[in-house]
């Protein structure tokens, strides 16, 4: 079965250098997400703002490709002041998976693109039909 690109209308748009997610199999990955708005702005607020932002943006891709938050196997999450934001993100990635959360890897990195206090990418499964 080849490779399927996503692209979610509702979602804040890729650039043109890569897909929302791709669909291999029965599995879903799907690029990092920043806390932006459509316009390709910063959300304000902070880290818990953005991670709120980049979830939701995650959430709409995962529904475009046919799954959902409750079919994530793992999470990847980017903070470049882990030691600041690390618990802030935690209360509300918490929001996002209340129950079973995914597996899940925190790194620490020196910068994201536009400034962004988060970066979020996920692999998902997609549901048994």
């Amino acid at each position: 079965m080849p490779k399927q690109t996503v692209t979610a209308p509702d979602a804040v748009p890729p650039l043109p250098v890569y897909s929302h997610a791709t669909i291999s199999g029965k599995t879903v990955y799907v690029s990092g997400s920043i806390g932006c708005n459509k316009d390709m702005s910063l959300v304000e607020g902070g880290v818990q703002a953005q991670t709120r932002a980049a979830l939701t943006n995650m959430h709409k891709i995962l529904e475009a490709a046919g799954s959902g938050l409750d079919h994530v196997l793992k999470v990847t999450v980017f903070l470049p002041n882990i030691a600041r934001d690390f618990a802030l993100m935690n209360e509300v990635y918490k929001e996002f998976f209340p129950t079973s959360p995914p597996a899940r890897t925190c790194i620490g990195v020196a910068a994201l693109p536009l400034g962004a206090e988060v970066e979020i990418e996920c692999i998902a499964e997609l549901p048994v039909v």
